[in-house]
């Protein structure tokens, strides 16, 4: 590789403190601009991307000024400045320093390598990371990763990229970076060099769009990372494949990496492996097309109840102190009270489409049941539905309420089950979404998926996961509601569920039987993201439920 210097041209528009800045950047040396360069602010979602010709403008008026601006190329040196300085910055021309690498020679016998794919291979339509510029541009520049482990050395060979669909007016610009890791997130780039690549559709052959990096001489071994990030703004939308539970990486622009544990973009990889390598990553593969085929695309809906007020709402909101617990929740409206629960692992915000239309005619109250959304759970011990039904109690308490309904979608429904069960007194009319009263009731390839990921978060042993580890637990082991006590529920209950929902449609059909005064309702062609997907469906059902 050519020793390359690169000038960074700032030409600031206004006065001295102008805190919108104007550039280019160029490689001295050869006096070219520099393409797909990135520039941003560290710990921030504020950067962007030089243009075909390096040029870039950015914007630094939200910026925290004690925060540095990087620049960084593959292959060279970080440049970093203070914003405070950066913005007052008199000198035209930054160098950015070649990184200097003792490359060692490898050597290993042909006769020993073998082929091998590692990550995550699903080609689902059902579940997609989805790339929409129009959406929230902010957010665009963002990145996702997969972590991948090689436990000898091993030369990566292809790239691949699982597409669902692609719709746009130009070819997508897109750059694929190799991390190293340190605490257990994507640190630094291993690159050489940079991988830039132009998305079309012709490129992509049945499904996956793959990219031969074999001659970049990319050798990896450990726990590595491969990072995918678009860089140029497009009309149009890129849905990527992507595998339910697997656990993926997100960050926007500079600001630091999270763990996406609902789901994980389809990125493979093809390597050459020495044969007796044990391949370490078997042991978290999951059967990705199969569990993902049970549940729709529903990232518009988290997008939708990300945005809205709900579950972060500082007029509304409030906390109940237990002895071994916060709860956090919200009231809305004025009548009949109404409780909404939530899912495992959702929140308040789940039920942004049945809050504004139920709140008109009865007093809703939404809680975030406890090591979930804003609620703290101060133990360490198993979870069960009986607790999560208790806490409904200690808060219809703490506000008067004598009788209350619930609509408990999920999770939610499993403890409004057990409510029926411990306090029929305090309970007038119940609303199940989607709920079990044993785990046989829930989709067996559902169930191994959930068992192997809590096994290798048992392996894991990490205490900041001892929440997550928890919830997967009780989702394997309870409710334990047997057909004699469904016999003993005399309230009246309306239980509804997704024809093709992840509860098997026979266990829904049991639940409504064995309780004396239920109702059932079968969604057709519906999931079990019911109030996501159905929200009007719902809403409807349970008001007319209600006013019986």
């Amino acid at each position: 590789m050519k020793k390359l210097n690169f000038t960074l041209l700032l030409f600031t528009a206004g006065f001295y403190y102008s805190q919108t800045i104007s550039g280019n950047v160029i490689s001295k040396n050869e006096n070219q601009p520099v393409s797909y360069a990135k520039i941003g602010v560290d710990k921030e979602n504020i950067g962007v991307i030089t243009d075909e010709n390096g040029n870039f403008t950015i914007d630094l008026s939200k910026a925290n000024t004690s925060n540095k601006i990087k620049v960084e190329v593959a292959g060279y040196e970080p440049f970093t400045e203070t914003v405070a300085n950066f913005i007052k910055q008199d000198q035209q021309k930054i160098y950015l320093k070649e990184k200097v690498k003792n490359i060692q020679e490898v050597v290993l016998k042909t006769k020993k390598l073998v082929d091998k794919n590692w990550g995550v291979n699903t080609k689902t339509k059902s579940v997609m990371y989805s790339v929409n510029p129009a959406f929230k541009k902010e957010d665009f520049l963002g990145e996702t990763a997969l972590e991948f482990k090689a436990s000898k050395k091993s030369k990566i060979k292809n790239i691949n990229l699982n597409i669902a669909s692609i719709t746009a007016d130009r070819p997508v610009i897109m750059r694929y970076t190799i991390y190293n890791k340190k605490n257990g997130l994507p640190n630094e780039s291993i690159l050489d060099e940079e991988i830039t690549v132009e998305l079309t559709k012709d490129k992509i052959v049945d499904g996956t769009f793959t990219l031969d990096v074999n001659d970049k001489n990319i050798w990896v071994q450990g726990k590595f990372f491969v990072g995918i990030q678009f860089l140029k703004e497009f009309e149009g939308r890129v849905n990527i494949s992507a595998a339910l539970f697997r656990t993926g990486y997100i960050r926007k622009f500079y600001d630091e990496w999270k763990k996406m544990t609902i789901a994980a973009p389809a990125i493979n990889i093809d390597v050459k492996v020495d044969k007796n390598a044990k391949d370490e990553n078997k042991q978290e593969e999951l059967s990705d097309a199969s569990v993902a085929s049970l549940f729709p695309d529903v990232s518009i809906y988290q997008a939708g109840s990300e945005e809205s007020v709900f579950g972060k709402n500082l007029e509304a909101g409030k906390i109940l102190k237990l002895k071994n617990a916060d709860l956090y929740y919200e009231v809305y409206g004025k009548g009949e009270p109404l409780f909404l629960l939530h899912g495992n692992s959702g929140s308040i915000k789940d039920f942004y489409q049945q809050i504004p239309v139920l709140s008109k005619q009865y007093k809703v109250i939404v809680m975030d049941t406890r090591a979930q959304g804003k609620s703290i759970d101060k133990t360490k011990n198993d979870f069960n539905y009986k607790i999560f039904a208790d806490d409904v109690k200690a808060l219809a308490d703490h506000l008067g309420l004598q009788k209350i309904n619930i609509a408990g979608w999920s999770d939610g429904g499993n403890t409004g089950l057990e409510f029926a069960l411990k306090y029929p007194q305090n309970l007038n009319r119940l609303i199940t979404i989607g709920a079990n009263a044993f785990p046989d009731g829930v989709d067996q390839e559902l169930l191994n998926n959930f068992n192997i990921k809590y096994k290798v978060l048992q392996l894991q042993n990490s205490p900041e996961k001892l929440n997550e580890r928890r919830l997967l637990k009780l989702m394997l082991k309870e409710p334990n509601i047997s057909e004699k006590q469904l016999n003993k529920i005399q309230n009246k209950v309306l239980v509804i569920a997704g024809e093709k929902d992840v509860i098997k449609q026979s266990h829904t059909e049991f639940l409504a039987k064995q309780m004396p005064n239920s109702e059932l309702k079968i969604y057709k062609d519906a999931t079990h993201m019911i109030p996501f997907e159905n929200a009007d469906q719902l809403n409807q059902d349970i008001l007319e439920f209600l006013k019986q």
